[in-house]
């Protein structure tokens, strides 16, 4: 089992959970983060981090795309360990459904 993030996060970028994870196995695009399943130790600390509340465990049904979507962008962008705050509008943007056809951006974040 692992961990995976999931639509919400896009556009809303919070890094409550990157602070608490102990293997730093958070990966920052320009707009959403992920989770490396491979890192990944199913400690779990992260879930309950999440403001936006996307982050579940794989073993719930439908998360396949999203271990799919998680895995392969872990391998092209940089390592985050830091908290930084939330994109412009965050708030606005929790909730919003189809995040994904509508913002998803492939390209990667700064990174530590």
């Amino acid at each position: 089992m692992t961990y995976v993030v999931t639509d919400n996060c896009i556009r809303c970028k919070y890094t409550d959970c990157v602070e608490v994870c102990p293997v730093d196995c958070f990966y920052e695009g320009e707009n959403f983060l992920v989770i490396n399943p491979d890192e990944c130790i199913d400690c779990g600390v992260c879930e309950p981090e999440c403001p936006a509340g996307a982050i579940f465990p794989d073993t719930e049904p439908g998360l396949d795309k999203w271990l799919a979507i998680n895995a392969e962008f872990a391998e092209k962008w940089p390592n985050l360990t830091v908290k930084r705050d939330a994109m412009d509008g965050a708030k606005e943007m929790d909730g919003e459904t189809g995040k994904y056809e509508k913002y998803f951006s492939p390209e990667p974040g700064t990174g530590d």
